[in-house]
Parts: C-alpha cells; structure tokens; sequence
C-alpha cells in the first residue's frame, strides 16, 4: 500500500512510544494510531514489548520507536505547531506541560516525555518575514520576554503598539 506522504519523522523512545503516540494522537484532531509492531524473541528488548508504533498527528504521519535510552531527546529537533487561536495554544500549552513536561521561552517547552515543540501562532512567520524590519524588531522583542506566547501581544508589536 503506497503512502501518500513520501518523508516522515522518527521519534526515538526509550520504552514509552506506545503511551506517547496515544497521547499525541488525543491532542489533535484528525489524529489516529495506524500501526504497532512488538519485538520477537531474541531481541534488545523483551519478546512481547513495543517496537514501533506508527500514527498520524494532524493527517502528518510519525513513527514511534522504543529503542532504548541510547539516544535522549535534544533540542535540536523539535516539533512545530502552528495556532490559529489562543484558546488552541492555551489548551496545547496545558496539555504538553503536564505530568513532568516543562516551559522554556519564546513558544518553546518539553513535554513528559523530553519531546521539544514549539506553539506558536500561525500568523508568526509573516510577522517575522515582513519587509518592513521595525515591525520584525518589534515582534522579536516581544517574543523574547513571553515564555507561552500572547497573539494578542504580537499582534500588538507588530502593529506598532
């Protein structure tokens, strides 16, 4: 069966791939697990446990896979969700950040599970690529003082308020 999205992530977990896929799934609409696949015997891990779990977030297919704790997440990668409300960043913020998930700047946190996102609105590129440089200055000098971001503070640099 031929997919029709040709480059996906893979997000490497140490035993948590099933339970987080679950979640991620919960967060968004049009979101489903499309696939599981458990280690056989002889494995790194124990016969029986999750090997990967394949899942849509948003129709955008993911891979989660239960490798181990070789490889930690960084926040070098980090996974970008664009708002069209503050009431969806709000409810994103919240989620993300609960049960041991962690605020850092600028739309920025990691959730329980280490994963680094950014929630962000979608009107924040344009702000950041318009022609006219005072209006990027003063949108990244707001951003730089929020940790959750505010629209309506953006929307209020931008604008020259």
């Amino acid at each position: 069966m031929a997919h029709a999205q040709k480059v996906s992530t893979c997000l490497w977990f140490n035993t948590e791939a099933e339970t987080a896929a679950q979640f991620y799934v919960s967060l968004f609409e049009n979101s489903r697990i499309t696939g599981l696949s458990r280690y056989g015997k002889g494995a790194r891990m124990p016969e029986g446990t999750v090997l990967m779990v394949t899942f849509e977030l948003a129709g955008t297919e993911f891979m989660a896979l239960n490798g181990g704790p070789l490889f930690p997440f960084t926040e070098a990668s980090s996974m970008v969700v664009k708002c069209d409300s503050q009431a969806e960043i709000d409810r994103l913020w919240s989620a993300l950040t609960t049960d041991g998930g962690k605020e850092v700047q600028c739309g920025w946190l990691k959730d329980r599970y280490g994963l680094s996102w950014q929630i962000i609105p979608s009107r924040i590129r344009d702000m950041m690529q318009d022609t006219d440089q005072a209006k990027i200055d003063r949108v990244f000098a707001a951003l730089m003082t929020m940790v959750k971001i505010d629209i309506a503070r953006l929307e209020a640099a931008y604008g020259g308020e």
